[in-house]
């Protein structure tokens, strides 16, 4: 069975509409700026879990949609691939440490137990639901759409364009765009690497996510950090040496 390019349109849109209401509902409630998307975030999520069995029931003619989408599987299989995924991640970013060290950026230790925990939590949730939507349902849908080499690269584009911030210089902004591709390229090749599995890419997404996070606001002070370009301490997957970082993961992944 084959999904129509207009429903594979319309349903994720529903649900960035529902985040996007739910958004401006929280605003017109006088709830502060810095809570509004994480509180219209999990009615959100709740809404991708609960709809996908029945979008893959629909579109893919699929009755085992947690299976399909390589949540499913026994505990032992959940913790090795979550363990992969985090592995993947700490060497990611111990290569970006080394680089923002030899930069000119400085230790600063400031870790406290909430950090921490915000950091894992972050890192989970942000994991789960982004690897469930782009490596579980985006991916299988653009393979039957498109066939798997087209979608992979396809899946990998949407979700660059979806996390990158458009008001930087332009040099920036395609090394970011660029940076989050190829990103997007690992995660896809890690759930590959993993036979259909997902938890494996939802270790190195919130890992890397939640591992940065830690980094940047408990160990490290980046102030004097080395060029954007180079290093881009914001989001360090966006520099040339995040794409080397990259590259060297993918190449190691496809051995």
């Amino acid at each position: 069975m084959k999904p129509h390019w207009l429903g594979t349109f319309l349903y994720p849109a529903a649900l960035v509409a529902l985040f996007l209401g739910l958004q401006g509902l929280l605003g017109l409630m006088g709830v502060p700026i810095a809570l509004q998307a994480t509180l219209a975030a999990l009615p959100s999520v709740a809404a991708l879990l609960l709809s996908l069995p029945w979008r893959l029931k629909q579109a893919w003619g699929e009755s085992n949609a947690w299976k399909r989408l390589g949540v499913r599987c026994s505990s032992a299989e959940l913790i090795q691939g979550l363990g992969r995924g985090v592995l993947l991640a700490a060497a990611l970013l111990l290569f970006i440490v080394v680089a923002l060290l030899l930069g000119g950026a400085q230790g600063e230790l400031r870790l406290t137990p909430a950090l921490v925990l915000n950091a894992a939590l972050l890192g989970l949730g942000v994991g789960f639901a982004e690897e469930l939507l782009f490596r579980g349902w985006l991916f299988g849908e653009l393979t039957l759409l498109l066939g798997h080499q087209r979608a992979l690269w396809l899946q990998a584009a949407i979700f660059s364009l979806v996390h990158t911030r458009f008001d930087l210089p332009a040099v920036e902004l395609m090394l970011l765009l660029g940076g989050l591709g190829l990103f997007g390229v690992l995660l896809a090749e890690q759930r590959q690497h993993d036979r259909g599995l997902l938890w494996g890419a939802v270790g190195l997404h919130g890992g890397a996510v939640g591992g940065w996070f830690l980094l940047s606001q408990g160990v490290l002070d980046l102030q004097a950090a080395g060029p954007d370009w180079l290093l881009s301490p914001a989001n360090p997957i966006g520099g040339v040496m995040g794409w080397i970082a990259l590259v060297v993961l993918l190449l190691a992944l496809r051995r």
